[in-house]
């Protein structure tokens, strides 16, 4: 790379902190100075590979805590009932308003059951969602983050979420500053924490929130949960219950998260959202006794989870939620067991002793833990050994005395977690879709038909080859992820400007309207159905359409939407133009990989959006230019900044 970066490998700032041990026959301390500071600012502490030092290792993460501690204070939060909940919030996925698992764009309605059925199925359950809302659609137009949740039947679909157990997370954008301003920031967030009932906020491209921030969405939902995007401050763990783990690169041997060793009940969740291997954060989460965020499309891409690392964390997740006590409770031992390739960690609780088990290696491995009375929850035998599938995990506990009651529930909804060893990745393929036009929609007269195509151009029938620019946004363009087993993707691999070749075949001529309907084209549409035009200007583009709204108005003069293909080709033909001010066009370009609707614009538009590289692309822009736009539903697809033209197939 000339940036000198190589993208499929940690950058030094994600790689583990090493934990210094003796210098001159004693423990370095650790308790303050620079050594403190530095760990301080790690994100997990690396893990010796001798098991010889694992002793003063162990003390060293002690005595850290101790020091970190005093100087930042022990956190409270945590003791407060309100904020209970977030410590048990394992799993945590990532879901984009309108995937197709959560909203019915046929009967255009959110279907929350059915994402949840699916989870359960796959994943074991969640325990939280995050509604992602606006990124990366925000910046067609004037509307801010706030517009993009005023969405009909959401407040309704947050709410059979939360009945069913599941915590409500809403996406916070701190770069949203080039839209339409409202109240301060803090001010609409609290606002539509209390309108949707949420319980936590996800703090995009922030690590953490203001002190002021804070105090409001107390305000507005005592115990709210605030989960920044990666590394969170030791000394803001005290106020945010929540991080994600993005980007942790482990150690060979597995290490500890640092945040969670600071406080036991801090949740963090693990995330590399280009991997499609995710056996190492699923085993550092569970070494840890945390979790996982489960993000299978990315701003319109899909990158599902396999198989393997889908049924390991099914196998998790009955003991991280059955058995949390002895997490956040017990006495940890980090690596308790390093005989590589398996490592665990115990916890210690009321005399019962809860082992968890790592294999780093492609082959499965039957260990039998030190000392006797040791039960496995996961595959084992009757001596104690414990089958530790390949890249896969185990359990087992030891249990002094009475057994613990929740056991039973723990071995009931493990009986049936058999590990699977495909890895396989699950492709899902884009395909072009049908337009979708009630064949019993109303034709318009002669007159208004002969009208409407008076003025076109047009594109002839043969094979072209187009070349297509667009901005390398994370949303990629027609098919697969933009970015593979990645680290945080940075520019030149992020926002540059690239091409790619389209091959098309027009296999009957195309005459294509010359310039968008206008606003007075559009209104005698409006008129013929029995609906109000807001205006009637016969230059103005006509806006404020959705694609639907645009297909049934092309049908209504006899025609269609062009295509992408078609629209740039008509666009370099003496006669094409563009209405004032200019807007996005819609095309004929409907896709769908059964999860995300998106369709590409053509033309650019007047609006900007400025201040943040995250907006839509605005200004107007050359005929070869596309803009991969997610379909929303529930009207929110309908912009003042895109319009839409007509053609039509010559008949033979």
């Amino acid at each position: 790379m000339s940036s000198g970066f190589d993208p499929l490998r940690p950058r030094e700032l994600d790689l583990p902190t090493d934990v210094p041990l003796r210098s001159d026959g004693a423990l370095i301390d650790v308790t303050s100075g620079e050594a403190a500071l530095t760990m301080d600012d790690g994100k997990i502490f690396a893990a010796p590979s001798d098991p010889a030092q694992l002793g003063d290792w162990r003390a060293q993460l002690v005595s850290w805590r101790e020091g970190a501690r005093a100087r930042h204070g022990v956190p409270r939060r945590y003791d407060e009932p309100a904020s209970s909940w977030a410590a048990r919030c394992f799993t945590v996925a990532q879901v984009w308003l309108w995937d197709e698992l959560f909203f019915d764009f046929d009967a255009q309605r959110f279907t929350p059951e059915r994402f949840l059925a699916d989870a359960r199925e796959r994943f074991g359950g969640l325990d939280g969602i995050v509604l992602w809302h606006a990124y990366p659609i925000i910046g067609i137009d004037d509307r801010n983050q706030w517009d993009f949740y005023e969405v009909p039947g959401l407040v309704e679909a947050a709410a059979a979420l939360r009945e069913t157990g599941v915590a409500v997370f809403i996406d916070y954008n701190p770069w949203d500053t080039g839209t339409r301003r409202a109240g301060d920031d803090a001010t609409e967030l609290a606002a539509t924490v209390r309108r949707l009932g949420a319980d936590g906020i996800f703090l995009d491209t922030l690590k953490k929130a203001d002190p002021e921030m804070v105090a409001a969405l107390d305000a507005a939902r005592p115990g709210i949960g605030l989960e920044g995007e990666s590394k969170l401050a030791t000394e803001r763990i005290a106020d945010h219950a929540l991080s994600w783990a993005q980007w942790f690169a482990e150690s060979e041997v597995p290490g500890v998260l640092r945040a969670h060793w600071f406080e036991r009940r801090h949740m963090q969740h693990h995330i590399r959202r280009w991997h499609r291997d995710h056996s190492e954060e699923l085993r550092s989460a569970w070494l840890n006794g945390v979790g996982m965020m489960v993000w299978e499309v990315v701003f319109g891409v899909w990158v599902g989870w396999n198989d393997r690392d889908s049924a390991t964390l099914r196998r998790m997740l009955p003991v991280q939620r059955g058995l949390h006590t002895w997490l956040v409770e017990g006495e940890w031992i980090p690596l308790a067991v390093h005989e590589a390739p398996v490592f665990g960690s115990t916890f210690t609780h009321d005399g019962s002793t809860l082992l968890l088990l790592a294999n780093t290696s492609d082959v499965d491995v039957a260990y039998q833990p030190e000392g006797a009375g040791w039960q496995p929850l996961h595959a084992g035998d009757s001596t104690g050994t414990v089958t530790v599938p390949a890249r896969g995990i185990a359990a087992a506990m030891r249990v002094t005395g009475t057994e613990p009651a929740e056991l039973d529930a723990v071995r009931a909804a493990l009986a049936a977690e058999t590990p699977v060893r495909d890895a396989s990745f699950p492709h899902r393929r884009a395909r072009r879709l049908a337009p979708r036009v009630d064949a019993r929609s109303p034709l318009a007269d002669e007159v208004i038909r002969a009208r409407a195509a008076e003025r076109t151009v047009t594109v002839p029938s043969g094979e072209h080859v187009l070349t297509v620019r667009y901005r390398a946004r994370e949303t990629g363009m027609y098919e697969g992820a933009p970015y593979v087993d990645e680290w945080k993707p940075l520019p030149p691999r992020l926002h540059d400007q690239r091409t790619l070749e389209r091959v098309v075949d027009i296999s009957r001529a195309v005459r294509v309207a010359a310039a968008e309907v206008s606003e007075a084209d559009y209104a005698l549409y409006l008129d013929a159905i029995g609906e109000q035009a807001a205006s009637r200007d016969p230059e103005t583009p006509a806006t404020r359409v959705t694609l639907a709204r645009a297909r049934e108005y092309a049908a209504w003069v006899g025609g269609r939407l062009p295509s992408e293909d078609e629209w740039q080709l008509a666009a370099v033909q003496p006669g094409f133009r563009r209405r004032a001010p200019e807007v996005w066009n819609w095309t004929e370009s409907e896709h769908s990989d059964g999860r995300t609707r998106f369709v590409m614009l053509k033309g650019g538009s007047a609006h900007e959006s400025v201040g943040s590289d995250w907006y839509v692309d605005g200004g107007v822009r050359g005929p070869e230019f596309a803009l991969k736009f997610l379909l929303p539903g529930r009207g929110m697809d309908a912009s003042p900044s895109i319009g839409f033209r007509v053609c039509w197939e010559e008949t033979e």
